[in-house]
């Protein structure tokens, strides 16, 4: 699930987390922690328009998720709905995949899964009301199932927050016939670090 550890604990070593949660994804790995400089870079890309720090962002992903890349058959995006991604103007998410189908040379597909329920922000949301707002709101458009059965998708999002998100997506593209489904992101918030009432936190 991407936790980093103090030391190397040995190849099928599985966090608590993973223990006490297994995810519907296979593998989930993150660039680096959601603090200092990368924080920076996060609330920049997706509050501030500055999508120029896309490209930098995915070289470092490229990097942490080299092996996820390798094996996966397309990249996808999690995806905005359609009001809001009229309000903003672009996908952070998808900036991100583009820049790293970009590098790698793998196939870059947004259209295949959609947020069909226009949730409301994740930010200052427990664990539990995170889940049940993302519970439901993806799925894979009957036309575009045929571009994903029998395929392993690197599914691509900004942060790991708590997982919500991700394995809500996941779940949508397993039961449109993906095989499989890796989790890339740039940031990921530690165990321990997420506090749902800090107004900042994605």
């Amino acid at each position: 699930m991407g936790t980093p550890f103090s030391h190397d604990m040995g190849k099928g070593f599985l966090s608590a987390d993973a223990i006490a949660n297994p995810p519907p994804f296979q593998r989930s790995r993150a660039a680096v922690s959601y603090s200092g400089l990368a924080r920076v870079m996060v609330q920049s890309l997706k509050y501030r328009d500055q999508t120029d720090f896309a490209p930098r962002m995915a070289q470092w992903m490229l990097r942490a998720g080299s092996e996820l890349v390798r094996d996966a058959d397309m990249i996808v995006p999690v995806p905005l709905h359609r009001s809001r991604f009229f309000w903003r103007r672009f996908n952070q998410s998808a900036e991100l995949a583009r820049a790293l189908a970009g590098l790698s040379k793998k196939p870059f597909a947004p259209h295949v899964v959609v947020r069909t329920k226009n949730t409301r922000q994740q930010v200052g949301l427990k664990l539990a009301e995170r889940q049940e707002n993302v519970r439901t709101a993806f799925s894979v458009p009957q036309q575009h199932r045929i571009e994903i059965e029998g395929r392993r998708v690197l599914l691509i999002d900004d942060v790991y927050t708590t997982g919500a998100t991700v394995y809500s997506v996941t779940k949508a593209l397993l039961k449109g016939g993906a095989t499989a489904v890796d989790v890339l992101t740039f940031a990921r918030v530690l165990p321990g670090d997420f506090r749902p009432d800090e107004p900042e936190t994605i």
